[in-house]
């Protein structure tokens, strides 16, 4: 008899116009070969030029989606995106106490590409302090980082990116993931800091148009491949393969008149 195909669970937002969120990982999740469960933590209402609004349910009701979900289904693992606000962030971070999945990819989402705030100011001490020692992988970028450690500015080179990822790691996640692609020049470099060590992943910049939902799929990949290759390092390198057809593909869609999204499906259509 085969083995049963891992089931992972993505906590994020709805993005109406298909390319990123729940969307972008559902579709991210199927390309890699693992079945999506999914819990909704915000309503956005937006297309390929940005975020018009957004509704958050309250953490009662995140909470209700959670226990259905884990109360059921068995998740091998758990990809956690757009929040919202702190009342989300802790019923999302009680969960994870609760049933205590076995792997967690958080991506600290906190601004959509077009700079909309996609988590409340007040929340940044919530995920810092409530969801980041329960992560497996955080996967911030430049931004994001910046401000989960408190510094002043952006890493603006590599050594400063591995020294936020290192701060990020005292915080109490177990591994960094610190994307370098906001840095420029030919190469998108990010740093991979674990207890083995940190580990340079670069790529060639792929100069498409639709880049929307890049850090939600890579981050929607590695938690599909985690329960597929021996470690982190194996899953993020892969995850980045596969991100980079995504995007060197996408000009084959035609979504929208905006930044539009990745072709998931890239090596089946």
């Amino acid at each position: 008899m085969q083995s049963p195909i891992h089931n992972v669970l993505t906590i994020a937002g709805s993005d109406s116009s298909g390319g990123a969120g729940i969307q972008a990982d559902l579709k991210t999740f199927s390309a890699l070969g693992v079945y999506g469960a999914s819990v909704v933590t915000a309503l956005t209402a937006q297309n390929t030029h940005g975020v018009r609004a957004v509704h958050a349910p309250d953490g009662a009701f995140v909470a209700a989606q959670l226990d259905a979900v884990f109360d059921d289904v068995r998740i091998d693992a758990v990809k956690i995106g757009m929040l919202a606000n702190a009342d989300i962030v802790r019923a999302v971070a009680a969960a994870l106490r609760r049933y205590r999945p076995a792997r967690v990819v958080l991506d600290t989402v906190m601004l959509s590409k077009n700079g909309h705030a996609l988590l409340a100011p007040d929340a940044v001490a919530a995920l810092r302090e409530e969801l980041l020692p329960l992560a497996g992988l955080v996967t911030p970028n430049l931004d994001e980082a910046a401000a989960l450690v408190g510094a002043d500015a952006p890493a603006a080179d590599e050594t400063a990116m591995r020294q936020q990822g290192e701060a990020l790691r005292s915080l109490g996640a177990r591994a960094v993931l610190i994307k370098g692609g906001h840095l420029g020049g030919a190469e998108s470099p990010d740093w991979l800091i674990d207890e083995t060590g940190a580990y340079r992943l670069g790529a060639a910049r792929v100069e498409v148009k639709q880049t929307h939902g890049t850090g939600c799929t890579l981050s929607a990949a590695i938690a599909a491949l985690i329960v597929q290759r021996p470690d982190w390092l194996g899953a993020v390198t892969d995850a980045k393969t596969y991100l980079v057809g995504a995007l060197r593909e996408s000009p084959r869609l035609a979504v929208g008149t905006g930044i539009g999204p990745l072709h998931h499906f890239y090596r089946w259509w």
